[in-house]
This record gives C-alpha cells, sequence and structure tokens, in this order.
C-alpha cells in the first residue's frame, strides 16, 4: 500500500502529479529513485527545481586573500531569515569563512574546536553558542570549502545578499574572466567541471533513462543507442561548466571563452542557502491523502 507521504515526497522531488506519483509508486513497490527515472522515461516528469523546496535561512558568504591566492566559501543556517539578515549572525558568518581561509580545517568539526580568530579564549564553536543565546534561535555552519592557488587566482561571487555563492580557481586568466566564470556557475548551476568528472554509474543511469525514452517514443531498438549518444551532448551542456553555452554570448561555449582568454579552470564549488533542506508542509500530507481517497 503506497502512502500519502510517499506520494508527497515523489511529488516535491519532481513537480509530476499526485496520482502520476501513485501510479508509479505502485509499479516500483515504493522505490524513490525507481519511480523518479520512470516518470523521466515516460516523460512526465517536471523540472521541478531544488530552490523550489529550500527551507533553512542562513546566509553564504566568502573570502578571499588580498593576493587571491587562498579564498573559502562557507553557508551557516538559521531557523528564518530575519536572523539571516542580522548584524551579530552576519558578523560571525564573515569571521568564519575568514577562519577557514587562514587555518584551514579539515571539516566542520575541526572549525568549531579552534580557537577564533576574534577572540582566543573561545573556540568558534563557543561563539556560536554564544550567538545562539543571544540571538535565541538554533544555527549551524553547515559545509564550507577552502582553495589555496599556487600558479593562478581564486575568485569569488556572492549573489543575493548571501542567497548563492561561488568560488573558483583559475590559472592564466585575469580576474575580470575569473568573475564572468562566477556568475555562470551562479547562473547556470552546472555540477561538474568537464565531462570526465562525470561519476560512471551517473552517465550509465542516463544512458539507461535515454534509451527508455527513445524506445517509449517507438524509435526501433537497433538505432536507440545512437540516438542516446546523440542526446547525451544535451546532458552534458546542461551538467558540465565547459560545454555550457556561456551567458553572456551563447554563441560560445564557457570553456571556449576561457581558452580564448588564455584561461583554466583548476575547480569551483557553488553553494545555495538551504539547498536540498525541504519544507515542512503538514497540510499537504493531508491533501495528498484527501485526494488519493
Amino acid at each position: 500500500m503506497i502512502s500519502a507521504a510517499q506520494v508527497k515526497e515523489l511529488r516535491d522531488k519532481t513537480g509530476a502529479g499526485i496520482m502520476e506519483c501513485k501510479k508509479v509508486l505502485t509499479e516500483t513497490d515504493g522505490d524513490q529513485e525507481k519511480a523518479m527515472d520512470l516518470l523521466r522515461e515516460r516523460g512526465i516528469m517536471k523540472a521541478a527545481k531544488k530552490s523550489d523546496r529550500i527551507a533553512a535561512e542562513g546566509l553564504v558568504e566568502a573570502y578571499v586573500s588580498d593576493d587571491k591566492k587562498v579564498g573559502a566559501l562557507i553557508e551557516v543556517n538559521a531557523e528564518t531569515d530575519f536572523v539571516g539578515k542580522n548584524a551579530d549572525f552576519r558578523a560571525f558568518v564573515e569571521s568564519a569563512v575568514k577562519q577557514v581561509a587562514l587555518n584551514n580545517p579539515k571539516d566542520v568539526e575541526e572549525l568549531l574546536a579552534q580557537k577564533s580568530i576574534d577572540d582566543t579564549n573561545l573556540t568558534v564553536g563557543e561563539v556560536l553558542t554564544n550567538k545562539i543565546a543571544i540571538i535565541g534561535e538554533n544555527m549551524n555552519v553547515r559545509r564550507f570549502v577552502r582553495y589555496e592557488s599556487q600558479n593562478g587566482i581564486v575568485v569569488s561571487y556572492i549573489h543575493g545578499e548571501g542567497k548563492i555563492g561561488v568560488l573558483v580557481e583559475m590559472e592564466g586568466a585575469d580576474e575580470t574572466v575569473a568573475k564572468d566564470v562566477c556568475m555562470q556557475i551562479a547562473a547556470a548551476k552546472p555540477e561538474f567541471l568537464n565531462e570526465e568528472d562525470v561519476p560512471a554509474d551517473r552517465l550509465e543511469k542516463e544512458k539507461e533513462i535515454l534509451k527508455a525514452q527513445v524506445i517509449n517514443e517507438g524509435r526501433p531498438e537497433a538505432i536507440a543507442e545512437k540516438i542516446v549518444m546523440g542526446r547525451l551532448g544535451k546532458f552534458y551542456e546542461e551538467l558540465c561548466l565547459v560545454d555550457q553555452e556561456f551567458v553572456k554570448d551563447p554563441s560560445k561555449k564557457v570553456g571556449q571563452m576561457v581558452a580564448e582568454k588564455h584561461g583554466k579552470i583548476v575547480k569551483f564549488a557553488r553553494f545555495e542557502k538551504g539547498e536540498g533542506i525541504e519544507k515542512k508542509e503538514e497540510n499537504f500530507a493531508e491533501e495528498v491523502a484527501k485526494q488519493l481517497k
């Protein structure tokens, strides 16, 4: 028996209709991943953006050293948007990301255990605990990345007052080009730098889904593989940074634009505030249950 909660979860992830979600869940014995694949194969799955499901508030912030050799990006969450605008909270986030850049902790646990660069009598974790007591809301350091370049530069970009943050390490190009790349990443949401970075299992799963789509369209299985390989180009264009159309000049790919400037993208990170954390929608589950009846 498929529950309303299972249908709700699949609908949140895919944007598909309630009855469509119930049907594929029934066919897959409640397996969410297989159900999502079935929706895609049948062309039912809609482009539900993660941003539609963001619930966590807080701030994404970056710090880059004056010589552009070291940079860090951090996400610190809070319960409400109001706290994200609080001056004390913002000061803590700015200090924490600078601490990451300067002290190079290996993970969040080590960062919280380090002595604060603002008050050596307290650890970063103790400073955070004090902020929680003062502000009256739960807060936590969710994640961070740190880049240090030997032969190039590190550049950051923050969009929407801390909603989206990007950190890029580049070689052979100036800061203007790096900023363009940062803005590209913020807008186009690439997951990988290039085709070689796409995990083999992710690629194989995509091929299976594309093949099922082709066969469901009535194409002969004998030519399905060839059609699939052609459609993989679109997959790469969406997910791989260097294969994406450059937002400021769609006639060029990002990789082409960077190469023309004699540059090379080494790596990048993109954080979106609350990314992947779903909203609690208690009443919606009841709505689903009623419709299923």
